[in-house]
Parts: C-alpha cells; sequence; structure tokens
C-alpha cells in the first residue's frame, strides 16, 4: 500500500500503543513538557514506576518515545516523527474515500432529472 515505509512501525503499531489511556496521556505529557525522567512521570501517573516502564517501553518500540541516560536516571522525550505511519495510513485512505465520493457525487449527477 505504500504507507509507513520509512519507518520500523507500523500504523497497527502506533495505534495498539496509543490505544491504552495511560501511554496515550504519558505520550502527550512528553509532547506538551517536554523531557521527563521516569520519577516525573510516576509522580503525574498516579501509577507504579514498573507501570510507567512498562508503558514507557511499549511507546518506545512503536517509535514514539527515546529514551537518553543521564547518569543513574533516564530522560524520555516523545517523537512525534513516531506518528507518522498512522498519519500516512490516514492520508492513504483519505484520498481512497475522497476519490470514492467524487465517483458517488458524479453519479448522483446523472440521476438528478
Amino acid at each position: 500500500m505504500g504507507y509507513g515505509t520509512e519507518s520500523f512501525s507500523s500504523p497497527t503499531d502506533v495505534l495498539r500503543s496509543l490505544a491504552d489511556p495511560t501511554r496515550r496521556s504519558i505520550f502527550e505529557h512528553l509532547l506538551r513538557e517536554g523531557e521527563q525522567n521516569v520519577r516525573t512521570l510516576t509522580d503525574r501517573a498516579g501509577i507504579s514506576q514498573a507501570a510507567v516502564s512498562k508503558h514507557l517501553n511499549v511507546l518506545k518500540q512503536a517509535g514514539l518515545v527515546s529514551d537518553r541516560p543521564e547518569g543513574r536516571k533516564v530522560q524520555y522525550t516523545a517523537e512525534p516523527q513516531g506518528l507518522d505511519p498512522l498519519i500516512d495510513w490516514i492520508g492513504f485512505y483519505s484520498a481512497f474515500w475522497r476519490d470514492r465520493f467524487d465517483h458517488l457525487e458524479g453519479l448522483l449527477d446523472r440521476m438528478d432529472p
């Protein structure tokens, strides 16, 4: 189909990772607030550090988050370009449906007396 070929993640990977409200919240928080460590994210999320770490791992595997060691801590950053496979997929189907609606409009115009 040609969408998402420039990324390691598929639209399915991105959708699955963002389907969970906690992961989506973590991703959105990192987008808004910038780089954060697990402790800061844990305090904000109200769940265990282990749970936050698991969520970050899923986001990282989908290409939505990157990490950077800083001493004994790890800093996490949102990677907005990780959304590219999903954006490409939506763009593909947007063009698909636009074409279908154009055909439907033509048909309705021909049927109108």
